[in-house]
């Protein structure tokens, strides 16, 4: 009796002890099934977005390949190849197709699967800001064509003088178009917004300098972006190719630099206006930061393979350009197996013009160039 009345003073029953523990097991067990529903979660949408990047991928492949096409550029060096000294006839028991060309002893046939883009630094410091379609949208001063060869998994690069005589479209303040003319090819992107046209016209431009050649984007950056680009792969280490004494920076021949923040954009902008072909010394520098700049890019893309969709968001206020997330994801992964071949430069004469400097390409040079870089050798005779 004492026993009973002990356990109705507790008000519980000896046999009802364990319900809160098996209470405390049910929300174990309810939060058990809460984590497993987050892991699940996580899980599904890591999952969708690696379907979803992969799309990106495909669809961004698919968007570049069908955005120019060669046709011009075969057509023109099959006709120019007779005068250089080539030939289009096939020889005996060769795999001969139309728009092959034999150029000094080798068979070669345009490379379809290669893809080009064409890079302009643009004379802007600040975000970029269109302007009236006219003669005011900024010169470039660096002109790069970038060519990815699947085939040998390499990057090319091509440095074009921005005093290239070249034939640029002409514009009225107005945007009326006048025709074209013969002059600096960094004048072409002055003849536009500051935008999409200016980029647009750039492109013919340049696809008009190399024959027609297929640009299958474009992507025009104002120099003042130069810093935030150096310093997101840890900044550039190099050395000086010439003494550079300017208010803002100073260098000796040879000496050691690592180029941070608005260093590399002093380094790779300014120039002495009164030195002869100082245009030139220039884009050899550039060309050198191009070189060291691909190596810590490829190493920092090893390591985070979404940095060029983040420098894409960076950039954005500072960029234009047609190259589309999705492209740039696809060229991401692409670009990481790469490696960065020759940075090759046009050939031929700087002169001293009535107001500037004029640079005047070898045309057999350069036609052997788009040959060497665009074509594949298929065969030797």
């Amino acid at each position: 009796m004492a026993s009973r009345k002990a356990a109705g003073a507790n008000g519980k029953a000896p046999g009802k002890k364990g319900r809160p523990a098996a209470g405390g097991a049910a929300a174990g067990g309810k939060a058990g099934r809460v984590l497993l529903t987050a892991l699940l979660a996580v899980a599904v949408f890591i999952s969708l977005a690696a379907v979803g990047f992969l799309v990106l991928q495909i669809v961004g492949k698919n968007r570049l390949y069908g955005s120019a096409s060669s046709g011009e550029l075969v057509a023109s060096l099959s006709e120019m190849a007779v005068s250089f000294g080539g030939s289009t006839e096939q020889g005996e028991e060769e795999d001969w197709q139309a728009g092959d060309v034999r150029y000094e002893g080798a068979h070669y046939r345009y490379n379809e699967d290669i893809l080009t883009f064409l890079f302009l630094g643009i004379d802007r410091m600040g975000e970029v800001e269109p302007v009236e379609d006219g003669i005011d949208g900024g010169q470039s001063d660096a002109i790069f064509l970038l060519a990815l060869d699947p085939h040998k998994k390499e990057a090319t690069v091509i440095g074009i003088p921005r005093d290239t005589m070249a034939e640029v479209e002409i514009y009225t303040r107005s945007g009326t178009l006048m025709g074209t003319d013969t002059t600096q090819l960094c004048l072409q992107h002055g003849y536009g917004d500051g935008a999409q046209l200016s980029c647009e016209r750039s492109v013919k431009a340049v696809s008009r300098l190399f024959y027609g050649l297929p640009i299958h984007g474009y992507c025009a950056v104002n120099m003042g972006a130069i810093p935030l680009l150096n310093d997101a792969v840890g900044g550039v280490t190099l050395r000086a190719l010439e003494k550079m004494d300017f208010k803002d920076f100073r260098a000796e021949e040879g000496e050691e630099l690592h180029l941070e923040g608005m260093d590399a954009y002093y380094y790779l902008h300014n120039r002495d206006i009164t030195s002869f072909n100082s245009a030139g010394r220039r884009l050899q520098r550039q060309k050198q930061y191009l070189t060291e700049y691909a190596g810590a890019a490829l190493a920092a893309l090893k390591e985070d393979i979404t940095l060029p969709v983040a420098l894409y968001g960076t950039l954005s206020r500072y960029m234009v350009t047609d190259i589309t997330v999705d492209e740039v994801g696809y060229l991401a992964t692409q670009a990481a197996g790469y490696s960065l071949g020759e940075i090759r430069s046009l050939k031929g004469a700087t002169v001293m013009g009535e107001k500037h400097e004029e640079f005047y390409p070898d045309e057999e040079a350069l036609y052997r160039l788009v040959l060497e870089v665009f074509y594949e050798e298929v065969g030797r005779q």
